[in-house]
């Protein structure tokens, strides 16, 4: 990239010293009479002479022939004639003269032995000239004599002497020459701090002030740019600031000053972004440029000042003012340099620098050609032999390229590359900037390579990157950039090539450029953003999670280091907008898709109208609201979207080099709307942009496969067979493009097999369908083992060979081989791993789907797959709100189906087991990082160090990220999903580490029935089964095998029944207390559910027995435990037996584990009878807590607590919840509008269910729900059963009763009342009392007319 340079103004003062000394020497007495040599001495350095210098050396030495090696004045003889030959070498540029001046001055040092008072002044003069033969001639041994000299001066020099600032100042420069040289940071600070000292010697007033001042804040800024501490560059711009207030309006120093601050808050602008430093450095260059009128020699420089930071202003703002006036002042920079100047060529750069930019923005083509052309006069202004041949070559191919990369000129391309060429042969091994010309010709040949394909361009430019790197070894400032370039050389063999090894080693080395830049370097972001690139290339590749969730972590510490005002900071919202919407992609999370949008917003408000970018900031925001539009359907996202696409299309006309984006953006969203319309304006648009990608564009390719899928999804549409045939056209010719051996060429095989065999289906030519099968067995055969893709080439090759399997299909085999052979695709679909878990779910579902379609052997293992795979998907899913969102993406009826194949194979047992894994998988992963180990430790030091592990690493995953906290850094909220991610896997690991253990092989597998059976041994448990294909009861006994009932009913009636339940419950009361369509309700819920269950059961339950209700589906909406006949002598379930409800068998067995009780049960009852933001009163919460009290056992058999009314805060609950085994809540409960937001409201805000499910109540009792809706769940994911009541369940609680609609606080007193005295009338306090206390205050209650039905059956027992 070509970069202008900034001319600043050095000031040096060792000319000032040695003059002075020849003023010295006109007082003393030497021969050839001293005074009128030392007089013509000045003058000669007053007036560049030649022959005047000649004469004044000539004289010098004869003078100094009259000397003797021990005449007095001999010293200061040699020093004079030594500062004299320098006047000489500074103007005629003879190197003979500056060996003979360092050779005259070591001859005054002689004379000056130590503890002769002139000594110091003897070692300054030889050690300045020293650090000048170094830069000319880069002899390491000079450089280390001048420190040793300047040292010994400034020991005779102590604090006070008042020369001591002078040796400060020389000693500080040449250390900081030697750590220009060899980058040792402890020359550097070494040198700040002698700068320092010098500054505090020339306190305010003191005329060497301001050149102190400037010489710290150099040494400062210095430092921070090799070290990025931004307080080294805040004191440099404060230092810079008090110069500049020392030259006042008018002092001829002050332009000088006016750019080192200006310069400063530049770089303080890059690093921080605060656009008042950049503002304040243009204020400063133009207050300069005023200073230097038209005809001042100067004027020309800060010209070139002022419109390098008006260039950099355009570049983040946007306001093309700002260009226009950077190139007018270029130009008129150039104006002052006429055909002949020395200058002119580097003013020509100049100018030609900015013009490619104003192209890329206005799209005129003038700007580039006079660029092209300025770069051109520069070059004939250096020929053969001039020094700087090599960079004006450089600078005009940068230019060449641009224009080769717009036009598609190849001939361009050549020249470019001829011209790096030449450069890079006029910087021969040795040469400081061979490596930049390595680098530049690299990255031509790659990018002939990309047109042309010949790999040996690719070959050669990774060669010359790996020679580039070898000149910078390890420590090298320029390291960096060599290791950049490989890797990118690397990047663009491995995206044409695919070769995989090219992309293990670009990480890498980018991996080793982000160690080079800790926390707090100014390239940190940029290197974090290329590491980012990187590694999310290779999730593209490998599907490897943990690469996309390092890449996402890495783009947000970027957008940390680049906070609002920022000049980069646009690039970092969008490069993490694009993780995160990758990451959606893969697996389904829209918090992802909504964090992407979000930054999208932020980044298209640093674009405003008339910036530049805003139209590649509109095309990003309008992808991902389109992406949005097609998860959620919200038709608002797609009118913004289209909007947003169109407002692009508008700032990209024709001619603009974008313009085909935005077709093919604008294309996308009408193509997926579908309408007829939308798919014209579609094909017009795609139409049009291909035209723009002609013969050898990058983008071709992509363009074809664009019309050719519009193409086949009209064809679709409207049947019209003309549209098919030219989207197989388009898709040979897009196949044509990519030969055997293009990395690619598998892509394009399966789209061209989806066209044929769409076109079989509709007209039913075999040998479409027979070209689509021998392309796809290519595709797959061009595919490695670990290539995504082959996910995606399975499913295709599935879908034909089901299309072979249609009856009589002369000449395709056996129907029965090709539906084998497509189910086996579609297993292998499910299995490739590199797919990712969202895709390998969603090829799962379907193999669900057509072996289910087709009655096919491998539908019971295609929903086991399903179930696994959304297993896994889930646990890669830190919070459990989140979690429940995924499980929204797929069927909630998955479990069901599964047992349902099951019971339709006869295989009850099979049933049972699918339903305990797929059903309440939010719980059941709660639970397995709550896992009780004691058993481990009866098998050796290993287990229990296990144990510990398992323990410690469940201990941090039980309590996951919940969600996105408002005012959380990204970064931070990133770093803990991934700190999460990789406990999950380390727990992963170490649960296969037990599983080898002696007798625990399933440990925390699926559970066997023979396992689960065990759930009944206090009683049955029936699981109620309800899918599409049927609707059964499973009854499990403790012994007995399962018995499967075929319920006389359907999912549809389920439905309906449950809507009626709720709709009556809903009515007022009827006559005499009674609710007819409730009772009718009940009446359906009997006949057609609980009465053949019961029958079932009087074979073997003696009634009054306990049982257990384990439902799925819509039956969990259903009052089970109140079925009834409702009328005289009539049967119900609640004369029969005591019901209990269970949301799984493992729940069940998990409260059933028995824990050490204390003598004294802690009881806390939290009630809130105006909770926060309410408007109403509960009247009845105080009394019902002191019944409470007053039916439980007295101390010391109970602890009573009671938290009410302004104490009933959400931590006191938390707290009372955490250190009472026993509760009771009176309160007003809701249910939000997610699950997890479901909530006791307290005084200040709700107790909710995500609040519940954090903590371990694994040692509670029991807990008594007196709100509303505490055990109704979520409609959409029933088997999921997220409420309050199975919340407490899971969380460990033994014992819990919920209600299933709203309660009446006055009435359910009387209830609560009735179980409290059943429970513990006695004064016994027993848990597993509950479930019968409930049925008793039930019972008793049968007859009180003045209790509607409703309010009586509103109860339910859950756990044991």
């Amino acid at each position: 990239m070509l970069q202008v340079v900034i001319n600043t103004v050095v000031i040096l003062g060792t000319l000032h010293v040695l003059i002075t000394l020849l003023s010295r020497f006109s007082t003393r007495s030497v021969p050839n009479r001293p005074d009128e040599l030392a007089r013509r001495a000045e003058l000669c350095w007053r007036k560049d002479d030649p022959h005047a210098v000649d004469e004044v050396i000539s004289l010098h030495y004869d003078a100094l022939g009259d000397c003797s090696t021990t005449h007095g004045q001999r010293g200061q003889l040699l020093c004079n004639l030594g500062t004299i030959l320098w006047i000489r070498f500074k103007r005629q540029g003879n190197s003979q003269d500056l060996d003979n001046a360092i050779a005259l001055l070591r001859e005054a040092l002689a004379l000056h032995p130590v503890g002769h008072p002139d000594r110091s002044a003897s070692l300054n003069n030889l050690a300045v000239m020293l650090p000048i033969r170094f830069k000319h001639r880069n002899n390491d041994q000079d450089l280390h004599e001048a420190i040793a000299l300047l040292s010994e001066a400034l020991t005779l020099r102590p604090v006070g002497h008042p020369d001591r600032s002078m040796s400060l100042n020389n000693l500080a420069g040449v250390l900081s020459t030697r750590f220009e040289h060899r980058g040792n940071v402890q020359d550097l600070d070494e040198a700040t701090t002698l700068q320092s000292e010098a500054l505090a010697l020339c306190p305010v007033g003191h005329p060497d002030r301001s050149g102190s001042l400037n010489n710290l804040a150099n040494k400062l800024s210095t430092r921070f740019e090799h070290r990025g501490n931004v307080q080294d560059l805040d004191n440099a711009i404060t230092l810079h600031r008090e110069a500049l207030a020392l030259y006042p309006v008018g002092h001829p120093e002050r332009s000088m000053s006016s750019n080192n601050l200006a310069n400063q808050l530049y770089t303080r602008f890059q690093h921080r972004g605060d656009d008042q430093d950049l503002d304040n450095a243009i204020t400063l260059h133009r207050e300069a440029l005023a200073l230097y009128p038209v005809g001042h020699p100067d004027r020309s420089a800060s010209l070139n000042n002022l419109a390098n930071q008006l260039y950099t202003r355009f570049k983040h703002r946007g306001n093309v003012q700002d260009l226009d006036d950077a190139i007018a002042l270029h130009s008129e920079a150039l104006a002052l340099y006429p055909v002949g100047h020395p200058d002119r060529p580097a003013s020509l750069n100049n100018l030609a620098a900015v013009l490619p930019t104003r192209f890329k923005h206005r799209g005129n083509n003038q700007d580039l050609d006079d660029a092209i052309a300025l770069h051109r006069e520069a070059l004939t202004l250096r020929p053969i032999g001039h020094p700087n041949r090599s960079e004006t070559l450089n600078n005009l191919a940068v230019v060449l390229s641009t224009r080769a990369e717009h036009r598609g000129n190849v001939q361009d391309l050549d020249e470019t590359i001829t011209l790096h060429s030449e450069a890079l042969a006029l910087r021969p091994v040795g040469h400081p900037r061979r490596s930049t010309s390595l680098c530049n010709l690299a990255t031509v040949l790659s990018t002939r390579f990309k047109h042309r394909g010949d790999v040996q361009d690719l070959g050669d430019a990774i060669a010359l990157y790996r020679d580039a790197l070898a000149l910078h070894p390890a420590s090298h400032p320029d390291r960096c950039a060599s290791l950049r370039g490989l890797a990118q050389g690397l990047s663009t063999r491995l995206e044409h090539l695919g070769n995989i090894p090219d992309l293990d080693e670009a990480i890498v080395l980018h991996n080793e450029i982000l160690a080079l830049h800790p926390a707090g370097h100014p390239d940190r972001p940029e290197t974090l953003d290329n590491l980012a690139v990187v590694l999310s290339t290779r999730f593209e590749h490998r599907g490897n999670d943990q690469d996309l969730d390092e890449a996402i972590t890495l783009q947000s510490e970027a957008l940390a280091l680049r906070p609002v005002g920022h000049p980069d900071r646009s690039g970092s919202l969008n490069n993490l907008a694009n993780q995160l919407s990758t990451r959606f992609e893969h697996r389904g999370n829209d918090q992802d898709l909504d964090d992407a949008i979000t930054l999208h917003r932020e980044g298209l408000t640093l674009y405003p109208v008339g910036h530049p970018e805003r139209s590649m900031s509109l095309n990003n925001l309008a992808n991902q609201l389109s992406a949005r539009f097609k998860y959620r359907c919200n038709v608002l996202d797609l009118d913004e979207a289209i909007t947003l696409h169109k407002e692009a299309l508008a700032l990209r006309p024709v001619g603009h080099p974008d313009r085909s984006g935005s077709l093919i953006n604008l294309a996308n969203l009408h193509f997926h709307q579908g309408k007829h319309q939308d798919l014209d304006d579609a094909v017009i648009l795609y139409r049009e942009a291909l035209a723009l990608h002609t013969v050898g564009h990058s983008h071709q390719v992509m363009s074809l496969n664009n019309l050719a899928s519009v193409l086949s999804g009209r064809f679709e549409t409207r049947g019209n067979d003309e549209d098919l045939d030219e989207a197989i056209a388009l898709n040979r010719k897009a196949l044509s493009l990519r030969p055997v051996g293009h990395p690619n060429r598998s892509s394009s095989l399966n789209n061209l097999a989806t066209a044929l065999s769409t076109r079989f289906k509709h007209r039913g030519n075999g040998q479409d369908l027979n070209e689509s099968l021998d392309n796809l067995h290519c595709a797959l055969t061009l595919l490695t083992q670990h290539d995504p893709r082959r996910l995606t080439v399975h499913q295709s090759l599935a879908t034909v060979y089901l299309l072979f399997h249609r009856p009589r299909l002369d000449g395709t085999g056996d129907d029965i081989d090709n539906l084998n052979t497509a189910m086996h695709h579609l297993r292998a679909a499910a299995n490739v791993v590199s797919g990712g878990l969202l895709l390998r779910l969603r090829a799962s579902l379907d193999w669900v789907r057509h072996a289910a379609q087709h009655a096919h052997n491998t539908e019971l293992e295609a929903y086991a797959t399903s179930m696994q795979l959304l297993d896994a998907y889930m646990s890669a899913t830190a919070s459990l709100s989140s979690r429940h969102d995924a499980m929204k993406l797929f069927p909630c009826t998955l479990a069901v189906d599964a047992a349902s194949c099951a019971l339709r194979r006869g295989d009850v047992c099979r049933a049972v087991e699918l339903l305990e894994q797929g059903r309440t998988l939010i719980w059941t992963q709660m639970a397995r990082f709550r896992r009780p180990l004691d058993s481990l430790q009866k098998h050796g030091d290993h287990a229990e160090a296990l144990m510990k592990k398992f323990r410690d690493l469940s201990s941090l995953l039980d309590k996951p990220p919940a969600e996105h906290r408002e005012g959380i850094p990204r970064v931070n909220v990133e770093a803990e999903a991934a700190q999460y991610r990789q406990l999950v896997d380390d727990w992963n690991k170490t649960v296969e580490e037990i599983r080898k253990l002696k007798g625990f092989s399933r440990f925390l597998l699926p559970p066997l029935f023979s396992d689960l059976q065990d759930a009944a041994r206090d009683g049955p448990i029936i699981v109620l089964v309800a899918s599409k294909s049927s609707c059964d009861a499973i009854i499990i006994p403790h012994k007995q095998p399962p018995i499967d009932i075929q319920l006389p009913t359907n999912l549809e009636k389920l439905l309906r029944l449950a809507i009626a339940l709720q709709q009556a419950v809903d009515k007022d009361l009827g006559p005499k207390g009674t609710q007819s369509e409730l009772i009718k309700a009940l009446r359906m819920l009997w006949d057609d559910i609980v009465r053949p269950v019961v029958e079932k059961l009087g074979g073997f339950v003696r009634q009054g027995s306990r049982i257990w209700w384990c439902p799925t589906s819509f039956f969990g909406f259903l009052p089970l435990h109140a079925a009834g006949e409702y009328r005289e002598y009539g049967q119900s379930l609640s004369h029969l037996y005591v019901s209990s409800y269970t949301p799984s068998l493992t729940a069940l067995m998990r409260a059933r584990r028995s824990h050490d009780r204390s003598l004294s049960v802690p009881f806390a009852v939290i009630g809130q009878n105006r909770p926060e933001g309410a408007s109403f009163t509960l009247d009845c919460v105080e009394p019902e807590l002191e019944l409470v009290r007053s039916l439980l056992p007295p101390p010391p058999t109970v602890s009573f607590t009671k938290i009410a009314s302004v104490d009933a805060t959400k931590s006191r609950a938390l707290c009372a919840l955490r250190d009472n085994t026993w509760l009771h809540f009176s309160c007003h409960g809701t249910q939000g509008e997610e699950p997890f937001e479901s909530a006791f409201l307290m005084r200040d805000q709700p107790l909710s269910l995500l609040d519940i499910t954090q903590m371990d109540l694994s040692r509670h009792e029991f807990a008594f729900l007196s709100a509303c809706e505490t055990a109704v769940g979520d409609a959409n994911t029933p088997d999921e059963v997220v409420h309050l009541a199975a919340g407490l369940q899971f969380a460990g609680v033994k014992s819990v009763i919920g209600t299933l609609w709203r309660v009446n606080d006055a009435i359910v007193q009387r209830l609560v009342e009735a179980f409290y005295k059943n429970l513990c009338g006695d004064g016994t306090m027993n848990s597993k009392r509950a479930a019968r206390a409930l049925h008793r205050a039930v019972q008793s209650l049968a007859r009180d007319k003045d209790m509607p039905l409703d309010q009586r059956i509103v109860f339910m027992h859950i756990g044991i």
